[in-house]
């Protein structure tokens, strides 16, 4: 069989994953071949470990991440071995190695005092646009599963939020077009699709706008057309800075629902299950981070079971 180049190869790859993923993969991995894999592989008929150890040194040196680069790595590999499978190329291990990692990037949160700044602020200037930081800090929802919730999503009379959807605008490459698309879709796993208890404040928060909206509308704009998460990013980023709150990611807020569950002892698979993570070692990794007070406690309670 003629051999391909790996850009005839990803093209291919691309159509036959058409039948097994959803619209926004597909668009990330078109995003992720069209952006930095074929314009450095694509005329190449084989591709050696020793040249994407080279790609990947220059692109940390370039200030990307590892994790942007892991994700590149996953697609490359993908292609690599569909080429492999229809005798496109030569498959060759690809065993990648990233230099010793000297610290450990920290989880952006608000801290206490902080928290209790931005919380003040929105319960004396509660509407529908702060509902969803007041939901976020609230429930650990990802912006586009706040920006999806419908006011049918909502059980008032049980106190429960339904997250069964997510809104992200995905970034569509085809042959000769280039595009955006609001995409509405089920949400980031199968795990995030869940049911969340709401507080008591946010219960009767809730219960007060509901009185001047209708069921079917999204919640955060009150009508039948949603907010866009980058609009809504925007609008957050504004409300920090009025407030002369450090300017934190968004998804900080999600970051400090779990970092305050964590603080108050509540158990790790529960909160993992809370989160939507598709695994307890994500919330590990990410929020528990034993103190020294922590670690004497569990070395004496060993030594008294003695």
């Amino acid at each position: 069989m003629k051999k391909k180049t790996f850009e005839e190869i990803a093209r291919l790859w691309r159509e036959d994953k058409k039948n097994y993923v959803k619209k926004s993969t597909l668009a990330s991995y078109s995003l992720i071949l069209s952006h930095y894999l074929l314009p450095h592989f694509g005329e190449k008929y084989s591709i050696s470990e020793k040249m994407v150890q080279k790609w990947v040194l220059e692109q940390l040196d370039a200030g990307m991440s590892r994790k942007t680069i892991k994700d590149i790595l996953v697609v490359f590999r993908m292609v690599l071995h569909f080429g492999a499978k229809y005798n496109y190329m030569k498959e060759h291990r690809i065993d990648i190695h990233f230099p010793t990692e000297k610290v450990k990037p920290e989880v952006e949160v608000l801290s206490r005092s902080q928290q209790r700044v931005l919380m003040s602020y929105l319960y004396q200037n509660m509407d529908f646009r702060n509902l969803g930081v007041c939901i976020c800090l609230s429930t650990g929802l990802r912006i586009g599963e706040i920006c999806a919730l419908k006011w049918n999503d909502i059980d008032l009379d049980n106190g429960i939020i339904c997250v069964n959807k997510t809104i992200q605008r995905i970034y569509m490459v085809e042959e000769q077009r280039r595009y955006t698309e609001l995409l509405i879709d089920t949400p980031k796993s199968k795990n995030s699709k869940r049911q969340i208890p709401l507080t008591r404040d946010l219960q009767q928060i809730l219960l007060s706008l509901k009185q001047n909206a209708s069921e079917g509308n999204y919640i955060l704009s009150n009508s039948p057309v949603p907010y866009e998460p980058r609009t809504y990013r925007r609008y957050y980023k504004s409300l920090l800075h009025n407030l002369g709150l450090p300017e934190i990611k968004f998804h900080g807020l999600r970051h400090s629902f779990a970092t305050r569950c964590i603080e108050a002892d509540c158990d790790y698979k529960t909160v993992s299950v809370l989160l939507g993570h598709s695994n307890i070692s994500t919330t590990l990794n990410l929020y528990v981070h034993p103190n020294l007070e922590q670690k004497q406690k569990c070395i004496d309670m060993m030594f008294n079971s003695l």
